[in-house]
Protein backbone atom coordinates (compact mmCIF):
# COMPACT_ATOMS: atom_id res chain seq x y z
CA UNK A 1 0.00 0.00 0.00
CA UNK A 2 3.06 2.28 1.11
CA UNK A 3 4.85 1.87 -2.40
CA UNK A 4 1.71 2.53 -4.72
CA UNK A 5 0.71 5.81 -2.50
CA UNK A 6 4.62 6.78 -2.84
CA UNK A 7 4.04 5.80 -6.85
CA UNK A 8 1.18 7.53 -7.16
CA UNK A 9 2.51 11.10 -5.53
CA UNK A 10 5.92 10.51 -7.60
CA UNK A 11 3.55 10.24 -10.53
CA UNK A 12 1.31 13.69 -9.85
CA UNK A 13 4.46 15.39 -9.27
CA UNK A 14 5.58 14.11 -12.59
CA UNK A 15 2.98 15.25 -14.63
CA UNK A 16 2.94 18.52 -12.81
CA UNK A 17 6.36 19.61 -14.51
CA UNK A 18 4.54 18.71 -17.98
CA UNK A 19 3.06 21.17 -20.21
CA UNK A 20 -0.46 21.51 -19.43
CA UNK A 21 -3.43 22.89 -21.67
CA UNK A 22 -7.01 22.79 -21.28
CA UNK A 23 -9.58 20.29 -22.72
CA UNK A 24 -12.14 21.05 -24.47
CA UNK A 25 -14.15 24.07 -24.34
CA UNK A 26 -17.31 24.45 -21.70
CA UNK A 27 -20.57 24.85 -24.31
CA UNK A 28 -24.09 23.70 -22.83
CA UNK A 29 -23.38 19.87 -23.52
CA UNK A 30 -24.16 19.23 -20.00
CA UNK A 31 -27.09 19.92 -20.22
CA UNK A 32 -28.23 17.12 -22.75
CA UNK A 33 -27.71 15.25 -19.05
CA UNK A 34 -24.59 15.21 -19.71
CA UNK A 35 -23.08 16.77 -16.55
CA UNK A 36 -19.75 14.51 -16.48
CA UNK A 37 -18.12 16.14 -19.26
CA UNK A 38 -17.49 19.51 -16.72
CA UNK A 39 -17.97 17.90 -13.10
CA UNK A 40 -15.92 14.83 -12.87
CA UNK A 41 -17.37 13.95 -10.14
CA UNK A 42 -20.30 13.28 -11.73
CA UNK A 43 -18.92 10.29 -12.76
CA UNK A 44 -21.38 7.24 -11.39
CA UNK A 45 -23.70 9.83 -9.92
CA UNK A 46 -26.82 7.66 -10.27
CA UNK A 47 -28.11 4.11 -10.85
CA UNK A 48 -26.96 4.03 -14.30
CA UNK A 49 -23.92 3.72 -16.33
CA UNK A 50 -23.96 6.46 -19.09
CA UNK A 51 -22.65 6.39 -22.63
CA UNK A 52 -22.86 9.60 -24.40
CA UNK A 53 -21.57 10.74 -28.01
CA UNK A 54 -21.88 14.41 -29.25
CA UNK A 55 -20.84 16.18 -31.99
CA UNK A 56 -20.86 20.06 -32.66
CA UNK A 57 -20.49 22.36 -35.70
CA UNK A 58 -20.32 26.02 -35.79
CA UNK A 59 -20.91 28.70 -38.34
CA UNK A 60 -22.19 25.79 -40.13
CA UNK A 61 -22.01 25.76 -44.24
CA UNK A 62 -18.29 27.70 -43.91
CA UNK A 63 -15.30 25.69 -44.18
CA UNK A 64 -13.04 25.00 -41.17
CA UNK A 65 -15.39 26.20 -39.51
CA UNK A 66 -14.75 24.72 -35.21
CA UNK A 67 -16.50 21.96 -34.53
CA UNK A 68 -16.10 19.22 -31.80
CA UNK A 69 -16.84 15.67 -31.09
CA UNK A 70 -16.22 14.06 -27.43
CA UNK A 71 -17.57 10.07 -26.87
CA UNK A 72 -17.88 9.66 -22.50
CA UNK A 73 -18.62 7.13 -20.75
CA UNK A 74 -19.11 6.38 -16.52
CA UNK A 75 -20.07 4.18 -14.65
CA UNK A 76 -19.87 2.43 -10.62
CA UNK A 77 -17.42 -0.20 -9.96
CA UNK A 78 -18.82 -0.82 -6.55
CA UNK A 79 -21.38 0.57 -4.29
CA UNK A 80 -18.80 4.07 -3.76
CA UNK A 81 -16.63 4.19 -6.82
CA UNK A 82 -17.19 5.13 -10.31
CA UNK A 83 -14.87 5.24 -13.15
CA UNK A 84 -15.16 7.61 -16.24
CA UNK A 85 -13.50 8.24 -19.75
CA UNK A 86 -13.71 10.69 -22.66
CA UNK A 87 -12.66 11.22 -25.59
CA UNK A 88 -12.72 14.26 -27.83
CA UNK A 89 -11.43 15.95 -31.14
CA UNK A 90 -11.64 19.61 -31.32
CA UNK A 91 -11.02 21.66 -34.56
CA UNK A 92 -10.52 25.25 -35.18
CA UNK A 93 -8.86 26.02 -38.69
CA UNK A 94 -5.69 25.03 -39.12
CA UNK A 95 -5.48 24.39 -35.06
CA UNK A 96 -6.89 21.23 -33.70
CA UNK A 97 -6.28 19.40 -30.08
CA UNK A 98 -7.38 15.42 -29.77
CA UNK A 99 -7.26 14.52 -26.04
CA UNK A 100 -8.43 11.50 -24.00
CA UNK A 101 -9.21 11.97 -20.29
CA UNK A 102 -9.69 9.07 -17.61
CA UNK A 103 -11.88 10.17 -14.29
CA UNK A 104 -11.98 8.58 -10.36
CA UNK A 105 -14.86 9.45 -8.55
CA UNK A 106 -16.01 8.45 -4.81
CA UNK A 107 -19.52 8.34 -3.46
CA UNK A 108 -20.60 8.70 0.07
CA UNK A 109 -24.37 7.81 0.16
CA UNK A 110 -25.24 9.49 3.32
CA UNK A 111 -29.15 8.90 2.91
CA UNK A 112 -31.30 5.01 2.00
CA UNK A 113 -32.96 3.51 -0.90
CA UNK A 114 -35.46 5.75 -0.67
CA UNK A 115 -34.09 9.52 0.46
CA UNK A 116 -30.84 10.22 -1.52
CA UNK A 117 -28.17 12.43 0.32
CA UNK A 118 -24.65 11.74 -1.58
CA UNK A 119 -21.37 13.81 -1.06
CA UNK A 120 -18.75 12.79 -4.05
CA UNK A 121 -15.73 13.62 -4.71
CA UNK A 122 -14.07 13.16 -8.71
CA UNK A 123 -10.56 13.68 -10.15
CA UNK A 124 -9.61 13.88 -13.41
CA UNK A 125 -6.65 13.06 -15.42
CA UNK A 126 -5.80 13.91 -19.04
CA UNK A 127 -3.68 14.40 -21.81
CA UNK A 128 -4.07 16.55 -24.93
CA UNK A 129 -2.25 16.71 -28.59
CA UNK A 130 -2.07 20.32 -30.03
CA UNK A 131 -1.22 20.46 -33.91
CA UNK A 132 -0.76 23.54 -36.27
CA UNK A 133 -1.42 22.39 -39.89
CA UNK A 134 1.50 25.24 -41.46
CA UNK A 135 0.95 22.54 -44.83
CA UNK A 136 -0.78 25.36 -46.62
CA UNK A 137 0.71 28.59 -44.99
CA UNK A 138 2.71 30.81 -47.39
CA UNK A 139 4.43 34.07 -47.05
CA UNK A 140 6.04 36.36 -50.10
CA UNK A 141 9.22 36.40 -47.87
CA UNK A 142 10.99 33.87 -45.75
CA UNK A 143 9.33 33.52 -42.69
CA UNK A 144 11.57 31.39 -40.19
CA UNK A 145 8.36 30.90 -38.37
CA UNK A 146 6.74 28.94 -41.25
CA UNK A 147 7.44 25.39 -41.46
CA UNK A 148 4.82 24.43 -43.24
CA UNK A 149 4.81 21.26 -41.31
CA UNK A 150 2.07 19.69 -39.01
CA UNK A 151 3.40 20.66 -35.86
CA UNK A 152 2.29 19.20 -32.70
CA UNK A 153 2.98 19.53 -28.71
CA UNK A 154 1.67 17.05 -25.59
CA UNK A 155 0.46 18.30 -22.60
CA UNK A 156 -1.21 17.10 -19.73
CA UNK A 157 -3.57 18.87 -17.07
CA UNK A 158 -5.92 17.69 -14.23
CA UNK A 159 -9.11 18.62 -12.91
CA UNK A 160 -11.05 18.07 -9.06
CA UNK A 161 -14.48 18.39 -8.63
CA UNK A 162 -16.99 17.96 -5.28
CA UNK A 163 -20.71 17.19 -5.51
CA UNK A 164 -23.61 16.75 -3.56
CA UNK A 165 -26.99 16.04 -3.40
CA UNK A 166 -29.76 16.26 -1.28
CA UNK A 167 -33.27 14.59 -2.11
CA UNK A 168 -34.20 17.07 -4.88
CA UNK A 169 -31.52 19.43 -4.59
CA UNK A 170 -27.59 19.25 -6.52
CA UNK A 171 -24.66 21.31 -6.67
CA UNK A 172 -21.35 20.73 -8.27
CA UNK A 173 -18.05 22.29 -7.65
CA UNK A 174 -15.39 21.72 -10.19
CA UNK A 175 -11.41 23.35 -10.71
CA UNK A 176 -10.82 22.80 -13.91
CA UNK A 177 -6.84 22.78 -15.39
CA UNK A 178 -4.92 22.70 -11.94
CA UNK A 179 -1.54 22.63 -13.43
CA UNK A 180 0.34 25.86 -13.99
CA UNK A 181 3.64 25.38 -16.26
CA UNK A 182 4.68 26.83 -19.73
CA UNK A 183 3.87 25.28 -23.14
CA UNK A 184 6.32 25.67 -26.65
CA UNK A 185 3.67 25.13 -29.72
CA UNK A 186 5.38 27.20 -32.07
CA UNK A 187 8.76 26.91 -31.59
CA UNK A 188 11.02 27.61 -29.28
CA UNK A 189 8.86 30.79 -27.52
CA UNK A 190 7.33 29.55 -24.12
CA UNK A 191 4.32 31.33 -22.97
CA UNK A 192 3.06 31.19 -19.26
CA UNK A 193 -0.26 29.23 -19.14
CA UNK A 194 -2.71 29.96 -16.53
CA UNK A 195 -5.70 28.05 -17.78
CA UNK A 196 -7.30 27.74 -14.48
CA UNK A 197 -11.58 27.52 -14.30
CA UNK A 198 -13.71 27.26 -12.00
CA UNK A 199 -17.05 26.34 -12.15
CA UNK A 200 -20.44 25.99 -9.80
CA UNK A 201 -23.72 24.50 -10.34
CA UNK A 202 -26.65 24.95 -8.69
CA UNK A 203 -30.12 23.34 -9.55
CA UNK A 204 -33.43 21.69 -8.27
CA UNK A 205 -36.06 19.08 -9.39
CA UNK A 206 -39.99 20.23 -8.95
CA UNK A 207 -42.55 17.52 -9.87
CA UNK A 208 -41.15 14.04 -9.05
CA UNK A 209 -44.64 12.67 -8.41
CA UNK A 210 -45.96 14.69 -11.45
CA UNK A 211 -46.37 13.86 -15.80
CA UNK A 212 -44.89 17.82 -15.85
CA UNK A 213 -41.32 18.39 -14.21
CA UNK A 214 -39.10 21.40 -14.08
CA UNK A 215 -35.45 21.90 -13.35
CA UNK A 216 -33.77 25.14 -12.86
CA UNK A 217 -30.11 25.49 -12.98
CA UNK A 218 -27.80 28.23 -12.69
CA UNK A 219 -23.94 27.51 -13.68
CA UNK A 220 -20.89 30.09 -13.44
CA UNK A 221 -17.23 29.93 -14.49
CA UNK A 222 -14.84 32.08 -13.61
CA UNK A 223 -11.44 32.21 -15.52
CA UNK A 224 -8.77 32.64 -13.23
CA UNK A 225 -5.96 34.44 -15.76
CA UNK A 226 -8.76 37.10 -17.68
CA UNK A 227 -10.95 37.33 -14.87
CA UNK A 228 -13.73 36.70 -17.24
CA UNK A 229 -17.37 35.39 -15.54
CA UNK A 230 -19.98 33.25 -17.68
CA UNK A 231 -23.01 32.88 -15.67
CA UNK A 232 -25.95 30.42 -17.91
CA UNK A 233 -29.20 30.74 -16.75
CA UNK A 234 -30.94 27.53 -17.86
CA UNK A 235 -34.72 25.85 -16.95
CA UNK A 236 -35.08 22.30 -18.42
CA UNK A 237 -38.95 21.25 -18.86
CA UNK A 238 -39.96 16.75 -18.88
CA UNK A 239 -42.97 15.71 -19.94
CA UNK A 240 -43.59 12.05 -19.09
CA UNK A 241 -45.54 10.68 -22.59
CA UNK A 242 -45.72 7.55 -21.62
CA UNK A 243 -44.23 4.73 -19.50
CA UNK A 244 -41.13 4.42 -21.52
CA UNK A 245 -40.95 7.43 -23.28
CA UNK A 246 -40.34 10.79 -22.22
CA UNK A 247 -39.91 14.55 -23.97
CA UNK A 248 -37.79 17.47 -23.08
CA UNK A 249 -36.97 20.42 -23.67
CA UNK A 250 -33.78 22.98 -22.47
CA UNK A 251 -33.63 27.16 -22.95
CA UNK A 252 -30.45 28.41 -21.64
CA UNK A 253 -29.24 31.96 -21.59
CA UNK A 254 -25.77 32.78 -21.22
CA UNK A 255 -24.27 35.87 -20.69
CA UNK A 256 -20.51 36.92 -19.60
CA UNK A 257 -19.94 40.01 -17.41
CA UNK A 258 -16.09 40.89 -18.23
CA UNK A 259 -15.86 44.50 -16.20
CA UNK A 260 -14.93 46.77 -19.60
CA UNK A 261 -16.30 48.80 -22.00
CA UNK A 262 -16.79 45.77 -25.15
CA UNK A 263 -19.98 44.03 -25.57
CA UNK A 264 -20.46 41.17 -23.07
CA UNK A 265 -21.07 37.82 -24.51
CA UNK A 266 -24.92 37.21 -24.91
CA UNK A 267 -25.84 33.36 -25.86
CA UNK A 268 -29.54 32.02 -26.44
CA UNK A 269 -29.50 28.15 -26.33
CA UNK A 270 -32.75 25.70 -26.99
CA UNK A 271 -32.47 22.01 -26.78
CA UNK A 272 -35.06 19.31 -27.20
CA UNK A 273 -34.59 15.75 -26.77
CA UNK A 274 -36.18 12.49 -25.89
CA UNK A 275 -34.90 9.57 -23.78
CA UNK A 276 -36.81 6.17 -24.97
CA UNK A 277 -36.04 3.24 -22.64
CA UNK A 278 -32.67 3.42 -22.31
CA UNK A 279 -31.47 5.37 -25.25
CA UNK A 280 -31.70 9.36 -25.73
CA UNK A 281 -31.52 11.83 -28.55
CA UNK A 282 -30.68 15.50 -28.42
CA UNK A 283 -30.68 18.39 -30.53
CA UNK A 284 -29.21 22.09 -29.84
CA UNK A 285 -28.93 25.51 -31.11
CA UNK A 286 -26.73 27.73 -29.80
CA UNK A 287 -26.75 31.55 -31.15
CA UNK A 288 -24.81 34.54 -30.44
CA UNK A 289 -27.34 37.63 -29.68
CA UNK A 290 -26.62 41.24 -29.09
CA UNK A 291 -24.53 44.04 -31.15
CA UNK A 292 -21.46 42.54 -31.77
CA UNK A 293 -22.05 39.00 -33.39
CA UNK A 294 -19.29 36.68 -33.86
CA UNK A 295 -20.99 33.31 -34.36
CA UNK A 296 -24.27 32.88 -36.25
CA UNK A 297 -25.28 29.71 -34.98
CA UNK A 298 -24.21 26.24 -33.92
CA UNK A 299 -25.71 22.89 -34.18
CA UNK A 300 -24.77 19.79 -31.79
CA UNK A 301 -26.41 16.39 -31.68
CA UNK A 302 -26.30 13.98 -28.45
CA UNK A 303 -26.87 10.19 -28.82
CA UNK A 304 -26.59 8.04 -25.76
CA UNK A 305 -27.62 5.05 -24.09
CA UNK A 306 -27.99 3.87 -19.85
CA UNK A 307 -26.26 0.77 -19.37
CA UNK A 308 -26.08 -1.53 -15.85
CA UNK A 309 -29.04 0.19 -14.79
CA UNK A 310 -30.23 -0.26 -11.07
CA UNK A 311 -33.29 0.48 -8.98
CA UNK A 312 -34.72 3.43 -8.70
CA UNK A 313 -34.38 5.98 -5.96
CA UNK A 314 -37.72 7.85 -5.57
CA UNK A 315 -35.78 11.24 -4.77
CA UNK A 316 -33.41 12.78 -6.99
CA UNK A 317 -33.50 14.65 -10.80
CA UNK A 318 -33.51 12.17 -14.13
CA UNK A 319 -29.05 13.07 -13.97
CA UNK A 320 -29.14 10.99 -11.05
CA UNK A 321 -32.02 8.55 -11.27
CA UNK A 322 -32.80 7.17 -14.60
CA UNK A 323 -35.70 5.04 -15.24
CA UNK A 324 -34.11 1.87 -16.84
Amino acid sequence: MVRKLLFLIIFYLFISNVYPQETFPVYTDYLSDNVFLIHPSAAGIGNCGKVRLTARQQLFGLEDAPSLQTLSMHSRISEKMALGGILFNDENGFHAQKGIVGSYAYHLNFGNEHALNQLSFGISFMYVQNSVDQRSFTSPISDPVISQIVESAGYYNTDFSLAYHYWDAFGYFTIKNLLLSSRDLYGNTYESLNLRKYLLTLGYYFGRERSFQLEPTIMGQFIERTGEIFVDFNIKAYKNIQNDFQLWAVLSYRQSFEGNEIESLKQLTPIIGFDYKRFMLSYTYTHQIGDIVLDYGSHQFTLGVNVFCEKQRSTGCPNVNSKY
